[in-house]
């Protein structure tokens, strides 16, 4: 075996491992998510738009390896969404979504997207949330049917839907925006907004209660900058209210003061993204006259109270060229601090990755040892939005943390990391 076989064989085992151990994927966008061959079937199917019917044609034109920022890589969106507005097709994305996950040992997903960005003439509401329930279920069911499953072997797969508010939309954004804004046409676009989110708050709490579909979470995604959290004070204050977890992307595309809103006033339980969290240059507010003091304390505040931050290295790679290299990346910081994080995808399409890509990133980029790794992957399972009572919850965390620790057991994980390129 020459040195290059040997770092094929070190890197491929590490992949294999990572791929065994159950994880999980807390911030994983539904449209964002969706196989490329899917979209360019339903695409070619229902005549829709696109810029190619082939997944190496959407891969070339639309789903890129870099963006020039946020706001580019959301545009992708309007692809994914357009191939959304069925009820067939939720399910089947969903279902898929699910698969993919499983087939690299991910045990705990939280889907979220906008059903605001789905309803139409032909699908409502609950209907948009049914349809994506169907397709994890079935998913579901099929995985925790495998004998490893059934004798306790292995932990079963579980899943939870987060439903998100948006900060920014706009008419041409869907069937259901345009009438929205239409049938307050003497309101400005501001308010609008909070009506918007106040609605689905309210239509995520009765869709719950009444169906049981397990919407575990309230979100609030999009452009973040010029839109502040605090606009859906009212909308988080009914999710909070009526005992729904919330997550909030924030420190994605602003600084240290749209996360302190995010937990100041929007109750949030867990951070989207973060990456801005330790940006004095992100402070934009004149009465802050000590920024480091500021980012200081907030950082305690968000590690006293175990607030736990959704990290997505390749993603925000992508949508903020200007962090150069992952060594720069806040995780590093994260790290040093102790504070509570995840590893998750963001958009599993549009950022070219999956939970195994991104562990094996962090392992590279900032060294992780055994200690962190563990509780890196724990996290997810322990601050998760579980669809059951605290009891159960408590039961699989314990069989997820098992699981780890058999898989683990007399494994080198320094060994196994000291092959070069691991992830390319």
């Amino acid at each position: 075996m020459n040195a290059t076989d040997h770092i094929q064989t070190e890197a491929s085992s590490l992949r294999d491992l990572i791929q065994r151990i159950p994880k999980t994927d807390l911030h994983l966008h539904l449209d964002g998510s969706i196989r490329l061959e899917t979209i360019a079937e339903i695409g070619k199917k229902e005549h829709i738009d696109l810029p190619s019917y082939t997944a190496e044609g959407l891969n070339e034109l639309v789903f890129k390896q870099h963006y020039q920022n946020l706001e580019e890589y959301l545009k992708t969106f309007a692809y994914s969404c357009a191939v959304l507005q069925k009820p067939e097709y939720l399910e089947r994305v969903a279902y898929e979504l699910a698969q993919d996950n499983q087939q690299e040992g991910v045990r705990y997903i939280e889907v979220r997207f906008a059903p605001q960005l789905h309803i139409n003439a032909n699908m409502e509401m609950h209907q948009v949330l049914a349809s994506v329930d169907k397709g994890l279920r079935k998913a579901q069911q099929e995985f925790n049917q495998r004998p490893e499953v059934k004798d306790g072997t292995e932990p079963p797969f579980y899943y939870g839907i987060i439903v998100c508010a948006m900060r920014s939309f706009f008419e041409e954004y869907s069937e259901y925006y345009t009438n929205f804004i239409k049938a307050h046409a003497y309101s400005d676009m501001k308010s609008i907004r909070k009506m918007a989110s106040f609605e689905l708050a309210q239509g995520a709490v009765q869709i719950r209660d009444t169906y049981g579909i397990p919407i575990v979470g309230f979100d609030l995604a999009g452009a973040e900058k010029g839109f502040p959290a605090r606009d859906h004070w009212r909308a988080f204050q009914h999710a909070h209210q009526s005992f729904m977890s919330k997550t909030v992307h924030a420190g994605e595309a602003y600084g240290a003061p749209s996360i302190f809103q995010a937990i100041t006033e929007l109750h949030a339980d867990r951070l989207g993204h973060g990456y801005y969290l330790f940006d004095t240059e992100k402070i934009e507010d004149e009465e802050i006259a000590d920024k480091q003091r500021y980012i200081e304390e907030l950082c305690e505040y968000i590690a006293e109270h175990r607030i736990t931050i959704e990290v997505c290295l390749t993603s925000n790679m992508q949508t903020n060229p200007t962090i150069g290299t992952l060594e720069n990346h806040a995780f590093r910081h994260m790290l040093e601090r102790e504070l509570s994080t995840t590893l998750c995808t963001d958009n599993r399409t549009v950022s070219k990755t999956c939970v195994t890509q991104e562990i094996l990133l962090a392992l590279k980029h900032f060294h992780l040892s055994p200690r962190q790794l563990k509780h890196t992957l724990i996290y997810g399972f322990k601050r998760s939005f579980f669809p059951d009572t605290y009891s159960n919850k408590r039961r699989y965390v314990r069989a997820c943390i098992d699981y780890y620790e058999h898989l683990m057991e007399g494994v080198s994980l320094t060994s196994l990391t000291t092959a070069e390129d691991l992830t390319e």
